[in-house]
């Protein structure tokens, strides 16, 4: 079956920036920041919009290009009216199945990879796919979101961690190595099944640990332009998912703690977030086949995303709602910037082609 074209998969992206858009909106309602009235409704389905419709429909849109089949694109398509349907305040049930159908969609093109190539990465992948979908069923059956944010949290780490394996065939690493991993991903897997928190969270510090001993990105940082940026972009992010697993062995993974938030965003914002930034200008231009150059610039969003969300990790752990309630926004204005820096990159790059 023939691909799709990159000119139409761009009203699927633009239905995946929508529901980020909404997301961080709803994040700030809840924080008690004035927003537009879909997104003050949506406030309690932020971690829907964010996890399962704006990454759902990004990571769906990329496993669909990488398996070259139209109909792997109903999968981002699912997941970005998913989105849609919860900020304009359809029936939950509506967001949900849609959802649901998302994750089943990206498990199937997932399932291309791995006939394609039976590998550990390519199992992990499909394994982050099912991840997605057993969160919105979770969600779907409790209607309690906290119930399903262990599973939808797996979703993006071990989608992150089995991509991140797939690279490290072209080091020497030893079998041991990939032995570990796959137990780290038993253990997180088990720790979701079971709901048991300390166990989740010593997974995630293995994973984190194992990221940053195998990971090329170590080797990377020594290097220039682009290459070191990504590196850097990895190495920071999974220092947050280490401070996040430190958290979680204090209890913050458990819903009420009052660490909660600085837990859930150390992963979500630093940790996934930082993938984000290291791996747009190589991922989006995939997609869109509109290159990314590399400047300099580009560290600036990337260490202002670092500094906020620190300070709100700060506010916190001490309980100072004012910090977190300001650091908060100005974690939504540094993905603006990001977008902005892409944006201004990519005209610069276009008006020099045009010369």
């Amino acid at each position: 079956m023939a691909d799709l074209k990159p000119g139409a998969r761009l009203p699927l992206l633009f239905f995946g920036m929508l529901s980020l858009l909404g997301g961080v909106m709803a994040g700030l309602a809840r924080l008690g920041w004035d927003v537009p009235a879909p997104a003050l409704r949506a406030a309690s389905v932020h971690g829907p919009l964010m996890i399962a419709a704006f990454f759902g429909t990004v990571i769906s849109l990329e496993r669909a290009v990488a398996a070259g089949r139209n109909w792997a694109y109903l999968a981002p398509l699912a997941a970005g009216a998913s989105g849609i349907a919860l900020l304009a305040g359809a029936p939950l049930f509506v967001g949900q199945m849609l959802g649901s159908l998302g994750a089943f969609g990206l498990i199937a093109a997932s399932a291309v990879a791995l006939r394609r190539q039976v590998a550990v990465f390519t199992t992990v992948l499909t394994l982050a796919a099912g991840c997605w979908l057993v969160g919105n069923f979770v969600w779907l059956v409790t209607g309690n979101v906290s119930a399903a944010v262990a599973w939808w949290l797996l979703f993006l780490v071990l989608t992150i961690a089995g991509e991140r394996l797939e690279l490290t065939r072209f080091l020497p690493t030893p079998p041991l190595a990939q032995q570990l991993f796959i137990a780290i991903v038993g253990v997180l897997i088990v720790s979701a099944l079971a709901v048991v928190e300390q166990l989740f969270s010593l997974g995630l510090l293995a994973l984190a640990l194992w990221l940053l001993r195998y990971d090329i990105a170590r080797r990377n940082i020594a290097t220039e332009g682009l290459t070191r940026f990504i590196a850097a972009c990895l190495l920071s992010g999974y220092a947050w998912l280490f401070a996040a697993g430190l958290l979680g062995l204090a209890g913050a993974f458990t819903p009420g703690h009052e660490w909660r938030d600085a837990a859930l965003h150390a992963i979500s914002l630093g940790f996934v977030f930082s993938m984000v930034f290291g791996h747009a200008p190589i991922i989006f231009p995939a997609v869109t086949r509109i290159r990314i150059p590399y400047h300099p610039a580009l560290y600036l969003p990337l260490t202002l995303l670092h500094l906020t969300l620190a300070l709100r990790v700060f506010g916190g752990l001490n309980n100072n709602f004012d910090l977190r309630h300001t650091s908060a926004l100005l974690n939504g204005l540094v993905l603006l910037i990001f977008i902005a820096t892409l944006v201004t990159l990519v005209r610069r790059n276009a008006k020099r082609g045009a010369r």
